[in-house]
C-alpha cells in the first residue's frame, strides 16, 4: 500500500478524487439544506413547473408562442433570442473591430487619428450607458408615417427597422443562419487548417468550395421548407394603418442591444486585431509584395490570416465576454435568456431551479463557443520547426 502511495501519479489521482468528492459534498449539502428550508416555508421544489402554463407574453420570439404555452418553451425562446442577438452583435463587432484596426495601423495620419478616437471613446464608456443611449435614439425616431425611407424597401421609425424579408418561420430562419455560419467556418477550416495540409492546394480549394456549396443548398432547403403556407416567399414592408406590415421588423430593443455590443465590442476587438497586424513581420509582407500580389491580396491572404493565427486565443476570450454581455437586454426589455428567467422566477417562485437552468444554459453556450474556437486555434497553430 505504501509503495503504491509513493507513486506520484497515484498520489495525484487520490488528491484529485478527494477534491472532487469534497466539492460534490458541499454542493449536495447546500442543495439538501435549501430544499429543507423551502419545504419548511411551504415552497415547492422540483422541475414540474416547467410544464405549467406561463400566462404572460414575450415581446420577441423566433418560434410561435402564446399565453398558454409552458415555461420550458418560454425558456427555449429566451435561449434562442440570446443566440440570435449574439450571432448579430458578434458579427457586427468583428467587422467594426477589423475596420478600426486597419485605420489604426495605416500610415495615413487622419485615418489613424479617427481610429484612435473611436477606441478611446467607446472603450471607456460603460456598455450599459451605451445600451441606454442607443435605445433612446431608436425610440425617438419619427413615427411610422414619417419614417426614413430607403428606396421604398427599408424603413426606419420609432417602431424599429423594417427590412425586406422572407415569409418563413423564425425557427427555420435561425437554423438557416446557424447552417450558413457552420458551412463558412468548415470551408475556412478546410482551406487553411493544418489537418488538410497534406492535400494539394487545388484539391483543398475544390473541397472547400464543395462544402460551401452544400451549405448554401442546405440553407435554401431550410428556408423553402420553413416557408409560411399561402404567402409569397419574398415579403416587403408596407405601411398599413399606424404601423408597417410584412418584411422583417428589427425592434428598437434588439437594435439597441446589437448596436451597443457591436460598437463597444468593436473597440476592444480593434485593439486585438491591431496587435495581430503588428505581429506580422514586415519581411513577410514584403515577400508577398515581391510576388506581385495586389494590396488587397496581401491583406486578405497574408496579413489577416497570420494576424488571426496570432490572436485567436485572445479573440476567443473577448467573444465569450461579449456573449455574456447580452444579459444586459433586461435593461431595455429585450426578451433574452436572462430576462425570461427573471420573469419566470417572479411568476413561479422557483428561484433555485431557474437560476440553475440559467447557469447551465450559459455554461453550455460559452463552453461550446470556446471549444469550437479552441479547436480552430489548434488546427491552424504553428508547431515545431514551422514557428520560424
Amino acid at each position: 500500500m505504501l509503495a503504491v502511495l509513493k507513486l506520484r501519479k497515484t498520489r495525484n489521482w487520490i488528491i484529485q478524487a478527494l477534491f472532487v468528492g469534497a466539492l460534490a459534498g458541499i454542493v449536495i449539502f447546500g442543495a439538501v439544506t435549501a430544499s429543507q428550508t423551502m419545504q419548511a416555508q411551504g415552497m415547492t421544489s422540483g422541475f414540474g413547473f416547467l410544464f405549467r402554463s406561463t400566462g404572460w407574453p414575450i415581446s420577441f420570439s423566433l418560434i410561435p408562442y402564446g399565453f398558454g404555452d409552458p415555461y420550458w418553451k418560454a425558456l427555449l425562446i429566451g435561449a434562442l433570442n440570446t443566440l440570435f442577438l449574439a450571432a448579430i452583435s458578434l458579427t457586427l463587432s468583428t467587422l467594426v473591430g477589423l475596420l478600426v484596426a486597419v485605420l489604426r495601423t495605416t500610415r495615413n495620419g487622419v485615418m489613424n487619428a479617427l481610429g484612435t478616437i473611436y477606441v478611446d471613446t467607446f472603450r471607456n464608456i460603460p456598455i450599459i450607458l451605451q445600451v441606454f443611449f442607443w435605445y433612446a435614439v431608436y425610440t425617438h425616431l419619427p413615427r411610422p408615417r414619417e419614417a426614413y425611407d430607403v428606396a421604398g424597401t427599408a424603413f426606419l421609425s420609432a417602431r424599429g427597422l423594417f427590412l425586406p424579408g422572407l415569409n418563413v418561420t423564425g425557427l427555420s430562419a435561425f437554423i438557416a443562419i446557424v447552417s450558413g455560419i457552420a458551412a463558412i467556418v468548415l470551408a475556412l477550416w478546410i482551406a487553411h487548417g493544418r489537418r488538410f495540409s497534406r492535400k494539394k492546394p487545388a484539391a483543398r480549394r475544390r473541397l472547400s468550395w464543395t462544402v460551401a456549396g452544400i451549405g448554401a443548398l442546405a440553407v435554401m432547403a431550410v428556408l423553402v421548407a420553413g416557408r409560411i403556407p399561402d404567402t409569397q416567399l419574398l415579403s416587403l414592408p408596407e405601411l398599413k394603418g399606424l404601423n408597417f406590415k410584412g418584411g422583417i421588423n428589427v425592434s428598437p430593443e434588439l437594435a439597441a442591444m446589437a448596436t451597443a455590443i457591436a460598437i463597444y465590442g468593436g473597440a476592444y476587438l480593434a485593439e486585438i486585431f491591431r496587435a495581430g497586424f503588428l505581429a506580422v513581420r514586415r519581411g513577410q509582407i514584403e515577400a508577398a509584395q515581391s510576388l506581385g500580389l495586389s494590396g488587397w491580396d496581401v491583406f486578405a491572404k497574408v496579413r489577416l490570416p497570420l494576424a488571426i493565427r496570432a490572436i485567436l486565443p485572445t479573440l476567443t476570450n473577448q467573444y465569450v465576454w461579449l456573449l455574456k454581455a447580452t444579459t444586459l437586454g433586461i435593461a431595455v426589455g429585450f426578451a433574452d435568456f436572462f430576462m425570461v428567467v427573471a420573469v419566470s422566477i417572479t411568476q413561479s417562485g422557483q428561484t433555485m431551479e431557474l437560476i440553475g437552468i440559467l447557469m447551465a444554459g450559459f455554461l453550455t453556450i460559452n463552453y461550446t463557443l470556446s471549444s469550437v474556437l479552441n479547436r480552430i486555434n489548434r488546427s491552424i497553430a504553428l508547431k515545431g520547426q514551422n514557428i520560424n
